[in-house]
């Protein structure tokens, strides 16, 4: 049923056009960091919106039935690495201030459906070993970029913890990194065993 259901072109469509959407509003948050943002760096500060615009990518070539591995591992990782950040943040941000607007929970929400989703097509992608290692190594610059240059995403609230909020991140994208292992190489493996 879920099979089907993943695989059901106005359904394809319709999470195309929700995951462009909020790739839009993704960057558009961004702005006003975006702005203060040296040139170089400007590939590495959107997260989120740019986990979603490569799942977008995903989607557009999925329902013309065409695989980009690169893309999809990038995909499967970053979605479930900034999709749980941002809900970690967020949680955090409400426990150390008391208060957390109504953005933020919708922020919760859209974040979780993010690093679900991603992991839900696991079985389509066509990921090998050499699209998790780029896509790790990208995932783990990014983490550089942002927590050595200072590039990380602007919680002002959090800035007091911004050694640790680095030492998460990092974990996490091992974390992601290996869950995507698991579920597209790994598993593909145990598959082609049993046959």
């Amino acid at each position: 049923m879920l099979r089907y259901l993943l695989t059901f072109k106005p359904f394809v469509l319709l999470l195309l056009v929700v995951n462009l959407l909020g790739t839009i509003y993704g960057y558009w948050w961004y702005k006003s960091q975006l702005e203060i943002t040296p040139t170089i760096f400007l590939p590495f500060v959107p997260d989120s919106p740019t986990a979603s615009l490569f799942f977008c990518i995903f989607l557009f070539f999925f329902l013309i039935k065409k695989s980009v591995p690169l893309i999809e591992a990038l995909a499967i990782i970053t979605l479930f690495k900034y999709g749980i950040w941002a809900v970690v943040m967020n949680i955090l941000t409400l426990i150390v201030t008391g208060y957390l607007p109504w953005q933020g929970y919708m922020l919760i929400a859209s974040h979780g459906a993010m690093a679900i989703q991603g992991l839900l097509y696991a079985p389509f992608y066509k990921i090998k070993v050499i699209h998790i290692v780029i896509a790790g190594i990208w995932t783990l610059h990014n983490d550089i970029i942002d927590y050595v240059f200072g590039m990380m995403p602007i919680y002002s609230k959090l800035s007091d913890f911004s050694q640790e909020i680095g030492y998460f991140t990092f974990w996490l994208s091992i974390l992601s990194i290996g869950i995507a292992y698991l579920l597209t190489v790994h598993y593909q493996r145990k598959q082609a065993n049993h046959l």
